[in-house]
């Protein structure tokens, strides 16, 4: 057996623990990888031509974080932190409950993508739960800034992960249902679909009493 086509890996190892540029670093690993393997080096450029011109719709999605760069630059952290400070009546928690809700809904009707760390918690949920906490709780201290910051991103995760099941044609599900099949279950998406709703109404009342309890916390701290 051939094992030389695994130092690719290695390249991949090494190049990342030395900091060098990481497009550059998979691009070697996978040369190295199809020459090793006794291919064409050629043929290994021309697979690695097709498998992006293939592919090409996913490499849209990176303008989005181009377009939030430049929004970020022109102040949109603190435009959303100006409008959740004129709310009356917003808190940390509810705004995160209302995130997390929202969240949850739209992973089930297949919108995964339509939050996310780079796209929403980073520019917008996170710092307005900051603003809405100093708004209720006074200056907060930075490790305390720094919870919050990391309840919005846990919130987004949790929506996403419990909610995104409930959809039948996620990948999950697929994987789940194949597992059950060859285990000699025979089941369909959508009966695990179904089943998936009693663990994503648990996971919204625990997180979300979880980030109540948070903010109740941070009252406390305050005084």
């Amino acid at each position: 057996m051939n094992y030389w086509p695994l130092a690719g890996i290695a390249i991949v190892v090494i190049g990342f623990a030395l900091r060098f540029n990481p497009l550059m670093v998979v691009v070697g690993a996978a040369l190295a990888t199809g020459v090793l393997a006794g291919l064409d080096l050629v043929a290994v450029i021309e697979a690695l031509g097709k498998a992006f011109n293939d592919n090409r719709y996913i490499s849209v999605t990176w303008i989005i974080l181009t377009v939030i760069g430049l929004l970020e630059r022109y102040g949109l952290q603190q435009r959303a932190r100006t409008v959740i400070e004129g709310m009356r009546g917003a808190t940390m928690g509810r705004l995160l409950v209302i995130y997390l809700a929202f969240r949850q809904l739209t992973a089930a009707l297949g919108m995964k993508d339509i939050g996310g760390h780079p796209q929403a918690v980073r520019p917008l949920v996170a710092p307005m739960a900051e603003a809405a906490a100093e708004k209720t709780h006074g200056d907060l201290a930075e490790d305390e800034r720094e919870k919050v910051k990391a309840m919005a991103a846990a919130t987004d995760n949790v929506g996403l992960f419990f909610g995104e099941d409930i959809f039948f044609a996620i990948a999950s599900i697929l994987l789940i249902q194949g597992v059950f099949e060859s285990a000699g279950y025979p089941l369909t998406p959508l009966q695990l679909s179904v089943w998936a709703i009693p663990t994503a109404i648990c996971a919204f009342l625990i997180h979300g009493s979880r980030i109540l309890a948070m903010d109740r916390r941070l009252g406390r701290v305050a005084r």
